[in-house]
This record gives C-alpha cells, sequence and structure tokens, in this order.
C-alpha cells in the first residue's frame, strides 16, 4: 500500500493564492490512522511517499508505527543506505534519492507471513550520457525544445569558480542570485531559498541561460521587490535558522 505526504509548508514555501483551499501540515495523527485503515484493509507492506524532508521523515518515522519504509525528497539528500529508525511498533527504513535524475532509488523487500523480513536497497547513479535514450522520447525533447534552442545556448558569463547549490544554508549559485536580485532591483537585501538543486557549472566553463533557467524556472519563480521593517527581516531569518539548526 502507497501513501502520500505532500510538502507541510506548501502554503509558506509557495504564494499562498495556489493552494488556497488546501491545508497543509506534519499530521503524524492522520498519517497513523491512514496506515491502521490501509493495515486494517489487510496491507502486508506500507510504503510512504513523502515530500516532508530529510529530517521531517525520520522525526514522523518515530512517531508513526507500521510504516515499513518512507522514502522522501523536498531536501534532495543523495542516502547511500537507509537510516534504520526505531519506534513503538518495530522500525522504519528512511532514505532519500538526491534530485535531477542524478539517482534511481531501488529498494526491494523480502516478505515472508505477511510482514517485511528483510530489505536490499541501492542508491543507482544514473550516468545519462552512457544509457541509450529512447528514440521517442528523445524526438518530443527535441521538439518540445526546438524553437528555445537558440536562447538556451546563449552565453551569458564565463564561470571562474564552481557554481553549485548543494546545501540548505547557502552555495555559490544562490550567492550569485542573491548578488544579482539587489543590483537589478537596487536593494540592500536579498532573500532566495537555499536548497540542493541544479547542475553544477565549472571554472571555464560558459554560463548560458540555459545554467539560469535550470537555477530558476521553478513553480514560485516570481521576484518581487518589498519594503520589509527590521523586525520582519529579523523573525524571516530567526525563521530559516530555527528551521536550520535546531537537532529536533
Amino acid at each position: 500500500q502507497l501513501i502520500g505526504q505532500a510538502f507541510p509548508y506548501t502554503p509558506v514555501a509557495n504564494p499562498r493564492h495556489m493552494v488556497a483551499d488546501w491545508s497543509f501540515g506534519i499530521r503524524d495523527a492522520d498519517m497513523q490512522q491512514a496506515v491502521d485503515d490501509a493495515r486494517g484493509k489487510g496491507a502486508k507492506v506500507i510504503i510512504v511517499l513523502s515530500h516532508n524532508g530529510m529530517d521531517v521523515d525520520l522525526k514522523m518515522a518515530s512517531k508513526v508505527t507500521g510504516i515499513d519504509a518512507i522514502m522522501g525528497g523536498h531536501t534532495h539528500d543523495g542516502v547511500f543506505q537507509p537510516v534504520v529508525v526505531e519506534n513503538a511498533g518495530g522500525k522504519t527504513l528512511v532514505t532519500n534519492a538526491g534530485s535531477n535524475g542524478k539517482f534511481l532509488g531501488v529498494l526491494d523487500l523480502d516478505v515472508k507471513d505477511g510482514k517485511v523480513a528483510d530489505f536490499r536497497y541501492k542508491l543507482l547513479p544514473v550516468f545519462s550520457n552512457l544509457l541509450e535514450a529512447n528514440k521517442d522520447m528523445q524526438t518530443l525533447i527535441d521538439k518540445i525544445r526546438e524553437p528555445y534552442q537558440k536562447e538556451l545556448a546563449e552565453e551569458l558569463a564565463v564561470c571562474d569558480d564552481v557554481l553549485y547549490r548543494r546545501g540548505n544554508f547557502n552555495g555559490t549559485f544562490d550567492q550569485l542570485i542573491c548578488d544579482a536580485l539587489m543590483e537589478g532591483l537596487d536593494a540592500p537585501l536579498a532573500f532566495s531559498p537555499g536548497f540542493r538543486w541544479g547542475t553544477s557549472v565549472l571554472p571555464g566553463q560558459p554560463i548560458t541561460f540555459e545554467h539560469v533557467a535550470d537555477q530558476t524556472a521553478i513553480t514560485y519563480g516570481t521576484v518581487t521587490r518589498n519594503e520589509m521593517t527590521g523586525e520582519t527581516v529579523k523573525n524571516i531569518l530567526e525563521d530559516v535558522a530555527d528551521n536550520l539548526f535546531n537537532a529536533d
């Protein structure tokens, strides 16, 4: 049985008007009820597909019983071996498989007498240049990209350092984005979400428009210039620091 868990902070990380009629949260009791209902209907194995993020998944695994494995995302961690979390009802496996199609998480479960007896997990790296493309899919991709190919290939600059987004706190591409926002919008401060995302650009490599789009063409890619009080800025930074550095 598969159970889905949406990102609990969707209305905070995205424009609230996009999900005006929905509510979100870390609802352990609701998750426990969903697991219990599935078990009651005869489910032998419960897998949660989660957008919580690794730390929240680990906490949920410690509180909710009856989940065999949580296969998560959101924080884009490349977890090479599942973390085995003990809880009141047994154990739960928790793993993430990176981002951008760089890895494929493969979990095989050995189920005996109605429960998981053993497991095998592999985080398989995907080397796209070594895998033959599906001809029909490649044709479709080429057709969609063709009208924009010239714009995507435009060289904007040459990289003199490694540009990356590999941490939840900061990265060189994060800093480049914030510097550009401050200069372009004549603002003393700029905020951009720090997360593990996108492809890296190496020293000496041209920075193309596609590299910029890769980092910024996201669901909530709107750029705004706002007036904030010092208290508002402090509260934003405190909230981010609270999420990043609290152990629990």
